[in-house]
C-alpha cells in the first residue's frame, strides 16, 4: 500500500521501508537484533524494485497486457503500464513499487484492462485468473495484513460487467477473515525477474484460499448476477461469461463500492494515500 506522496524515487522508497518495518517489528520489546532481521526483507525487496519488470513478458505468462481505462492521479504511481508491465511481487512482509495506484474515490479508483481482444476462458473446477496488488503482512497472526481491497468485475463487451458479490464482516479492516470476494487481501511471492514461476504454477493451492506464487484467485463460476453494484448483470450475461469466458476486467477500490449491508462505502484503512495499488493480472487459459 502506498501510503505516501513523493518527490523522488528514493524519497518514496525510503518511506515505504520506515513504515514497513514499523509494521514488521514483532513487538515494542523487540531487540536490536529481530528488529534488524525483520527489516532484511525489505531492503531485499528495494533491491528487487530495481530488476523487475522484465523488459519482454514471458509467452506463458497470460498476463492482462492493455489498459482500457485508467484515470488515478497518485504522485509516483500514475503511471497505468505499470498494471500490465510485469508482476513484481516482494513477499510476506513488503508490497511491490512497481504498481499503479487507483484513487480512493471517484474516477480515478477504477481501472479496467484487457487481454488484447483475447478471451480469458473458464477453466472447469479452476480458478480462471489472480489479480495481484501489494499487501503484506504487519503482525505475527498470519491474518492480519496492511490490505488494498479491491472489487472485482469481467465483461464480454466493456460495457455490461459482472462481479462476485464481495462481503465485509464488519471487524478490523486489517483482518483478512473480514473480507470475503476481494482482491487486494493477499501478499504477492510471484516476481517475474527473481521468483519466477510458469504460468500453471501460478495456480497451486497451498492451503485456504493461498496460492504458490501469490495473489487473490477468482472462478467465473462465482460470478453473481445478484450482486447489486452490478446494474448490467443477469443470469443471462452471468452464465454467457461463466460458458464463453470474458475479455474485460473491472478493478475499483472497495472504498469508492457500497456495501449493500450498510448502504455506505466499504471501509478503508485509516490514513492511506491512495486506493488499491494494482501489479498485474494473470489468467489461467486465454484464447
Amino acid at each position: 500500500m502506498q501510503k505516501f506522496s513523493k518527490t523522488n524515487e528514493l524519497c518514496h522508497l525510503f518511506l515505504v521501508l520506515f513504515v514497513s518495518f514499523s509494521f514488521c517489528k514483532k513487538s515494542p520489546s523487540s531487540s536490536g537484533e529481530e528488529n534488524l532481521l525483520a527489516l532484511l526483507p525489505l531492503l531485499s525487496a528495494a533491491a528487487n524494485a530495481s530488476v523487475c519488470p522484465k523488459s519482454t513478458i514471458p509467452t506463458d505468462i497470460y498476463l492482462a497486457t492493455t489498459v482500457v481505462s485508467a484515470s488515478s492521479s497518485i504522485s509516483g504511481f500514475s503511471d497505468p503500464k505499470k498494471a500490465v508491465n510485469g508482476v513484481c511481487g516482494a513477499g510476506e512482509l513488503v508490497g511491490s513499487l512497481d504498481v499503479y495506484a487507483l484513487d480512493i474515490t471517484g474516477a480515478g479508483a477504477t481501472i479496467v484492462l484487457s487481454w488484447g481482444g483475447r478471451t480469458v476462458k473458464n477453466v472447469s473446477d479452476s480458478i480462471d485468473f489472480i489479480v495481484y496488488d501489494n499487501s503484506f503482512r504487519i503482525s505475527d497472526d498470519s491474518n492480519t495484513y496492511a490490505m488494498d481491497p479491491s472489487v472485482i468485475q469481467v465483461s464480454i463487451d466493456g460495457t455490461n460487467f459482472c462481479g462476485f458479490n464481495p462481503s465485509y464482516s464488519g471487524g478490523n479492516v486489517n483482518l483478512m477473515d473480514s473480507w470475503t470476494k476481494f482482491a487486494g487481501l493477499r501478499p504477492v511471492h510471484y516476481n517475474m525477474t527473481t521468483k519466477p514461476f510458469i504460468n500453471e504454477d501460478l495456480f497451486i493451492n497451498t492451503g485456504g484460499s493461498f496460492l504458490l506464487g501469490g495473489g487473490d484467485g477468482f472462478d467465473l463460476d462465482d460470478l453473481d448476477p445478484a450482486d447489486p453494484n452490478d446494474i448490467g448483470c443477469d443470469p443471462t450475461l452471468a452464465n454467457n461469461i461463466k460458458t464463453n469466458g470474458f475479455k474485460f476486467l473491472k478493478i475499483t477500490s472497495a472504498s469508492d463500492v457500497t456495501n449493500p449491508n450498510t448502504s455506505a462505502k466499504f471501509p478503508w484503512p485509516p490514513g492511506s494515500y491512495n486506493g488499491s495499488d494494482i501489479d498485474g493480472v494473470v489468467a489461467r487459459e486465454i484464447q
